[in-house]
Formats: C-alpha cells, structure tokens, sequence
C-alpha cells in the first residue's frame, strides 16, 4: 500500500527548507545514518537540478511503498538535452556541475527519468537497509 509522506512545492532559495523538510520526513519513516544522508543528498541534487534547469521550480512527492522510501521531482523546463541519459560514466574534470543525476544513480535504486519539453520528472527510492 502506498502511504503520501510529503508533497511539496519549491523554488529558488527554498531548497533549504525542502531538504530539511525532507530530512525530518525520511527519518521518521525510518531511514537513518549513511542511507538517511544519501537520500537527503540525492533529493537536494534534483531538487536543485529543477530550479537551475528546469525553470526556476518543482514540485516533490514523497511516499512509502513496498518498505522503501521514494521520492518524486518534477519541473516543467525544457527536458533534457538528446542523448545524454545513457551516459553512466561519471562527470569528467573538476567541475562543481553536472553531478547530480549522477550522484543519484550512484546513491539510490529504481531510477527513472522521463523528460520532454514540458519537463523532467525523476523517481528514485532509498537504498533498502
């Protein structure tokens, strides 16, 4: 059975407060330690992803389903540039961008990424314990 934890709609400068929404939320539901970092991470990196990308806001859902904790972002930008979505290598340099689809697939399980010109939505779920 699927249980709404948080929805949430944000935009630039209140990551902040989403993330620490998102924290509260993610540790009542259980998640704790390395794996309770991760997810924070991982949210924060797509929230971010959506107010620089994908025009200026979005809106989060997370629930529990099946013992794990997901999480929804959805922006209404452009989408994503052709053929960069098969791309698992991590980014090359030094550069403080362009890391957080990557940390995500790196730091979570059950990936998704649909994106168009009316926007991009990422779904993921905590790594199980």
């Amino acid at each position: 059975m699927r249980r709404q934890v948080l929805c949430a709609s944000f935009a630039r400068g209140r990551i902040t407060l989403l993330r620490k929404a998102v924290a509260e939320h993610a540790a009542y539901e259980g998640l704790s330690g390395r794996r309770l970092e991760d997810f924070v991470l991982a949210v924060n990196e797509i929230a971010t992803n959506a107010v620089v990308h994908g025009g200026g806001y979005g809106r989060l859902r997370l629930w529990s389903h099946g013992g794990r904790l997901w999480c929804e972002v959805t922006d209404e930008g452009p989408g994503l540039p052709a053929g960069w979505m098969g791309d698992m290598r991590p980014p090359a340099g030094f550069e403080f961008r362009g890391r957080g689809l990557w940390l995500t697939r790196m730091l979570c399980e059950h990936i998704t990424i649909v994106s168009g010109p009316g926007g991009t939505t990422v779904t993921f779920a905590a790594v199980d314990p």
